[in-house]
């Protein structure tokens, strides 16, 4: 299997076609916003021209109204990896969704469902006071977490208090990953920084061009609860407010470009960091040898 990943417009849908044009193979997708048939302008969604008949798979499969899931994708996925296999064709993963990525390969953490009454009581708590019970209960999650991420010090209370165990615990009994079942062939795009963000740049102008205040319109009539994943892509907010006339068009533009590099930025850095050192990382501007580096 081979997998592509690093930030938004790294180059990673180019880089993918051109390893499924050399053998059969279906291109897979891995980028949590991808997955939605509201966003194909917003969340770059690669077009039917542009996916120059090569097959491709989990791109715009799911509905709006509902959110997916890392375990869901990862399921997903799965079946499309094993059906690829079957018809001994080359499965090709491209996204920018680390945790997607991680999941699949390394599984999930079998956490037992929590005491909805304990959720509720935590919820209710200051952060501080959250932080202070956390250390007390689970001193190895408190130490890895900044005493202001009050939405993960929720989370591991809720594991501890719910379970008994800490989170770690629980994170060291991951099931369900099939990367010590594949024969895996990586590569990071790590683009150089001043590069990236400019082409984040002109792909939310294009964007505008191709059609997003129309999309973001469409959306927006269907009325869909503000926290679910679609409502809070990048774009959605800010074509929203230019919509209702809060904002202007350039204004609009900027604030969605803003959001975009600094998901960029964000990306980069958790691929550059989290990715075991073995996976070969390229600066896709350069002219490199992808035979050599895949090897498939």
């Amino acid at each position: 299997m081979a997998l592509v990943v690093g930030p938004t417009a790294s180059g990673k849908s180019a880089l993918a076609l051109d390893i499924a044009k050399k053998q059969p193979s279906v291109i897979i997708n891995a980028d949590s916003a991808q997955v939605y048939s509201d966003l194909r302008i917003l969340s770059a969604r690669p077009t039917e021209a542009e996916m120059e008949g090569i097959e491709h798979q989990l791109f715009g499969y799911i509905d709006g109204s509902e959110a997916c899931s890392a375990a869901r994708w990862a399921d997903d996925a799965k079946a499309a990896i094993a059906a690829a296999h079957a018809r001994n064709i080359l499965p090709i993963l491209v996204g920018g969704t680390g945790l997607y990525v991680r999941i699949l390969l390394e599984g999930i953490a079998p956490i037992p469902e929590i005491d909805p009454e304990i959720r509720q009581k935590i919820r209710k708590m200051e952060t501080l006071e959250a932080s202070l019970l956390l250390q007390k209960l689970d001193p190895v999650s408190a130490e890895k977490l900044n005493t202001a991420d009050t939405n993960r010090i929720q989370r591991a209370l809720e594991v501890v208090l719910s379970s008994g165990k800490p989170l770690g615990h629980w994170q060291q009994q991951k099931v369900g990953g099939i990367g010590g079942s594949i024969r895996l062939h990586p590569l990071v795009l790590l683009p150089p920084r001043e590069w990236l963000y400019r082409r984040c740049d002109l792909r939310l102008q294009e964007m505008i061009e191709r059609g997003a205040k129309q999309e973001v319109a469409q959306l927006l009539e269907r009325n869909l609860p503000e926290n679910l994943p679609v409502m809070r892509a990048i774009g959605v907010a800010e074509i929203g407010d230019w919509l209702a006339g809060d904002i202007g068009k350039a204004v609009a533009i900027e604030r969605a470009q803003t959001a975009t590099r600094q998901y960029a930025k964000r990306q980069y850095t958790w691929f550059r960091n989290q990715s075991p050192p073995d996976w070969p990382r390229i600066d896709p501007t350069l002219n490199n040898n992808i035979d050599k580096i895949f090897d498939i």
